[in-house]
């Protein structure tokens, strides 16, 4: 594309040559990934690279369960990889970020930089360098620490007004998700001191949608030509899964299709990441309802990212969360069965069902039991009713019921499974870091 001609180099950018960054090759099975379309050889135009941010093998396992099958993703198991960051055993989103867009460690909190504050080229910048387009999807706001870490450079990642400075400045083409707020100037009741970024995004071309009806209506909209898309659909993040239905904003799958749909006319190819964001905020929660039901909106993205790639056959999928976030367990309390079907009937996150308890919780019951259909016992009732934090009482009620177990309210430093689907897909067969998977994909893209 002629308009990506023009990018400049970043101070400290990195070479995406996969071999000669030391990333070991893994065993290349003369049979791997037949019949499945993953062929061994093959041209990889675009990539889809799609992040459950907080999810590890242990949600893999419950969402089997809870979903009483395979997920799309468990036949394109590849491996597994490492995720700890520059200054802690105990990586955090942005460093996490940084590392699966830039195949550089940093220290938590940082987006772009590496450990000596320098700016750090990422995987989408070396795509648009080549001529490719570029897109970022997300259930968070756009400015959000995983999306921002594909196009931002930022010492610190809560600093998401320059973040959207600085993404409404790149030549990223498509931009779905929430955070509108943060593009807006004070004036209109934004976080920006002045700046109005949307008036300045339509002047760049963007093409701008705010509801689910807008964003499936679009039409026409050429990259070849310059044309772009940003889609900001909340003030904030969008509304958990469990309650997307009573608003106007796209799923993760529409937004996806969309995103896709608008790429693949730029001849040259496209790099798009997508973020299945509240994953992450279900697992500090502790909440397993709405963590399957976030995994099982992702899974719906995953799909529509598949089936493109399906019928284009030089599309690579890859997908790998960005840590792990909870220490979800699959079994819990002794028990030897689950009882993931439980989480099937919850319809609101813990947060909103403590929202809903009047001021001296006698009400726990009716709440609980009237947004998950279980039957509490009066032990439980008592627990919630005296819990310093109602919400994380509630979702450990529910927990208890579906045998679900948590380590944590922060992340762990588990190892995360890859599941790669596309031309090219054994080359990630091993066990890896998560700073080997940009240069991998760098290398079967042919970035320089």
């Amino acid at each position: 594309m002629l308009k990506k001609l023009g990018i400049v180099a970043l101070s400290g950018a990195l070479v995406f040559s996969g071999v000669n960054l030391g990333t070991a090759d893994a065993a290349k099975p003369e049979n791997a990934g037949k019949g499945n379309g993953n062929g061994n050889n093959g041209k990889v135009e675009n990539v889809i690279y799609m992040i459950p941010d907080g999810f590890s093998s242990d949600y893999a396992a419950n969402y089997r369960l809870f979903k009483g099958e395979d997920a799309i993703w468990d036949s394109h198991l590849k491996g597994m990889y490492t995720t700890k960051s520059a200054n802690s055993d105990i990586t955090d989103s942005a460093a996490a970020g940084t590392a699966m867009a830039t195949g550089i460690k940093t220290n938590n909190g940082v987006v772009g930089l590496d450990t000596k504050g320098n700016k750090v080229e990422t995987i989408l910048e070396a795509a648009e360098k080549d001529g490719r387009s570029s897109g970022l999807v997300a259930t968070a706001t756009i400015t959000h620490a995983t999306p921002a870490s594909f196009a931002a450079h930022v010492d610190d990642r809560n600093n998401e007004t320059e973040i959207a400075k600085q993404l409404i400045a790149s030549d990223v083409d498509v931009m779905l998700g929430g955070g509108k707020n943060n593009f807006l100037p004070a004036s209109e009741g934004g976080n920006q001191e002045e700046l109005n970024l949307l008036t300045q995004a339509e002047e760049q071309g963007f093409e701008i949608v705010e509801t689910r009806n807008e964003l499936t209506n679009v039409k026409d909209l050429n990259v070849e030509d310059g044309d772009k898309l940003l889609g900001l659909f909340a003030n904030e993040a969008l509304a958990p899964e469990l309650h997307r239905g009573d608003t106007k904003e796209p799923s993760l799958a529409e937004m996806t299709e969309t995103a896709i749909n608008v790429l693949k006319e730029d001849k040259d190819g496209f790099f798009l990441m997508v973020e299945g964001s509240q994953i992450d905020w279900a697992g500090h929660a502790n909440d397993a309802a709405w963590a399957m039901s976030e995994v099982a909106a992702f899974e719906e993205a995953v799909e529509k990212a598949i089936e493109f790639a399906k019928e284009d056959g030089k599309t690579l999928v890859v997908v790998g969360g960005d840590h792990d976030t909870g220490g979800m367990t699959t079994g819990a309390n002794g028990s030897m069965e689950l009882n993931l079907d439980v989480l099937q009937n919850v319809t609101a996150t813990g947060d909103y069902m403590a929202s809903q308890l009047n001021d001296d919780r006698s009400n726990v019951r009716e709440v609980v039991e009237g947004h998950t259909r279980l039957t509490l016992s009066e032990q439980q009732v008592q627990k919630v009713q005296e819990a310093e934090d109602a919400a994380l009482a509630i979702n450990t009620v529910t927990s208890e019921h579906a045998s679900v177990g948590w380590t944590s309210t922060n992340h762990t430093g588990v190892d995360i499974p890859l599941y790669v689907y596309g031309p090219q897909s054994e080359k990630f067969l091993g066990f890896h870091d998560n700073t080997d998977l940009p240069k991998k994909i760098a290398e079967m893209m042919k970035l320089k």
